[in-house]
C-alpha cells in the first residue's frame, strides 16, 4: 500500500543525532556525538529503593491516572527549586510537568505557532526544538552566535524580516550545540527586544546546572515580570533521562492551553516516573548529585580540551564552556564535515556534523558538535586522536 504522508511530515527527516545512536550503541565505536548524561551518576540503587517502597505501599497512585498538569507535591517542589536556584517565579506563572523537555518545545509550538508563522532561533540550535518548529509548517529564522551567545543586533534584523514571527527560541545557558553562554546584557537585550515587539521567549535550560565552577548567570525567565517568557526544565541531566520528566514555568493563562494540548497527546506524564522524581528530591539530596556531575563533567571537558589542542590541525577553533556537555568545532571555510563524518565512521569515531543544528540543513557546513560526558578518558583522547588524522588530511587536500 502506498501510503499518504501529510504535508507536514512527508518532508521530515529523523534527527541524524538519532541515527548516529545507531551505530554508537556499538561498544566498538567511540562515541563523541549524542547528548547523553554520564550513566556511572545515575542514582539507580536509590531510585530501585524508591520504586519498590512506592509499588508496595502506593500502588494506586503510583499505577492509575493522574492529572494533566502534573502530580501536585512534584509541581510543588519544582516550583519553591525554581525559586531558590534561579529566582523563577512570579503569582502570575505556573508549573506543568511534561514528558521531557522536548515535550516542552512541542505544546509551546502547538499552541502558539501557525503554519507560516516564523521562528526566531540561534544559529546552530538544537536539532529536536528545529524539526519540531518544522513539523508545524514553521518558518525558521536564524540569528548568528558568537561566544557570547545570540547577537541582539542580528535578532533585530531577523524580526524585521519576518513579521511573523512569534517565538524565539534560545538555549542561553551552555548551548546545544555550541557549548556557549549568553552574557547578561544580551540576555537583558533579547528579554527588552522581545518585549518590543510582542514575541514570547521559549527559554531552554537543559545544562543550566551542570556549571564547572558553581557561577551562574540569572536566567532570562528571572528578568520576566511581563509575562513574556516561557521557560523549559528537565530532570534529564540532573538525574536520569529515561524518566522523562520535564517541566514549564511560564504565565498561568498560557499554560492551561498547553495543558489542553498535552491531553491530546499522552494525557498526562507517567505517574511512576514523577513520583520518583518527587520522591528523589524529598529523600536524596539530589543538589550533592548535581555537584559530582559538574566536577566530572569540568574533568572530561578539560581532557576533551587537551585532546583538540594536542591532535587537531592548527587553524581548527573551538568553544571553551564552563559548563554543560558539549564542545563546538569549526574546521574553517570550504570544509564539509557531513562529509568527513563518514571517513570517521569507518575509523569507528562518531560525531555530530553541524549541519545538522542549522535552519537550511542541506548546505556545508565546517562546524561540528562534540559531547565528553559518555566516553572513559582514554576513549575520548583516542576519538580526538583519530578525528585529528581524518581533519589533518582532509586540510592537506
Amino acid at each position: 500500500m502506498e501510503y499518504k504522508i501529510s504535508n507536514r511530515m512527508k518532508d521530515m527527516k529523523g534527527s541524524a543525532i538519532r541515527e548516529i545512536f545507531k551505530v554508537a550503541g556499538d561498544p566498538s565505536y567511540i562515541s563523541l556525538a549524542g547528548g547523553n548524561p554520564a550513566p556511572e551518576l545515575f542514582p539507580s540503587s536509590a531510585l530501585a529503593g524508591i520504586a519498590a517502597e512506592l509499588l508496595e505501599n502506593e500502588p494506586v497512585l503510583s499505577l492509575q491516572y493522574g492529572v494533566t498538569e502534573g502530580y501536585k507535591p512534584l509541581r510543588e517542589a519544582i516550583r519553591a527549586r525554581l525559586m531558590r536556584i534561579e529566582n523563577i517565579g512570579t503569582p502570575d506563572d505556573d508549573v506543568l510537568i511534561v514528558s521531557g523537555g522536548q515535550q516542552a518545545i512541542d505544546l509551546t509550538t502547538k499552541c502558539l505557532i501557525n503554519e507560516g508563522d516564523t521562528v526566531i532561533v540561534e544559529e546552530p540550535s538544537f536539532i529536536g526544538a528545529l524539526n519540531t518548529f518544522r513539523s508545524y509548517g514553521a518558518k525558521l529564522a536564524g540569528v548568528a552566535m558568537d561566544n557570547e551567545g545570540m547577537k541582539p543586533e542580528d535578532l533585530e534584523r531577523a524580526i524585521a524580516e519576518n513579521p511573523n514571527a512569534k517565538i524565539i527560541y534560545t538555549i542561553p545557558t551552555f548551548q546545544n550545540p555550541m557549548g556557549v553562554t549568553m552574557t547578561i546584557e544580551r540576555r537583558k537585550a533579547v528579554y527588552e527586544i522581545a518585549k518590543k515587539h510582542g514575541l514570547i521567549i521559549l527559554e531552554d535550560n537543559p545544562y543550566g546546572e551542570l556549571t564547572f565552577d558553581g557561577t551562574k548567570v540569572p536566567t532570562i525567565k528571572s528578568m520576566d515580570t511581563d509575562g513574556v517568557v516561557v521557560y523549559c526544565g528537565s530532570f534529564s541531566k540532573i538525574l536520569a533521562p529515561g524518566l522523562r520528566v520535564g517541566f514549564v514555568c511560564g504565565p498561568a493563562a498560557l499554560l492551561q492551553k498547553l495543558a489542553v494540548a498535552k491531553q491530546g497527546s499522552d494525557v498526562h506524564t507517567p505517574m511512576l516516573t514523577q513520583l520518583l522524581a518527587h520522591e528523589f528530591m524529598k529523600q536524596y539530596d539530589i543538589d550533592s548529585l548535581i555537584v559530582e556531575m559538574r566536577n566530572l563533567y569540568r574533568h572530561k571537558c578539560q581532557v576533551m580540551l587537551d585532546a583538540i589542542e594536542q591532535y587537531f590541525p592548527a587553524g581548527v577553533t573551538h568553544t571553551t564552556p564552563n559548563g554543560g556537555l558539549f564542545i563546538w568545532c569549526d574546521l574553517g571555510e570550504g570544509v564539509d564535515t557531513q562529509k568527513l563524518a563518514a571517513l570517521a565512521t569507518e575509523r569507528k569515531v562518531v560525531y555530530v556534523p553541524g549541519a545538522t543544528f542549522m535552519t537550511d540543513m542541506s548546505k556545508p557546513c565546517s562546524g561540528l558538535r562534540l559531547n565528553f560526558s559518555t566516553m572513559p578518558d582514554a576513549r575520548i583522547v583516542e576519538g580526538i586522536r583519530i578525528l585529528g588524522e581524518v581533519f589533518h588530511d582532509a586540510l592537506k587536500k
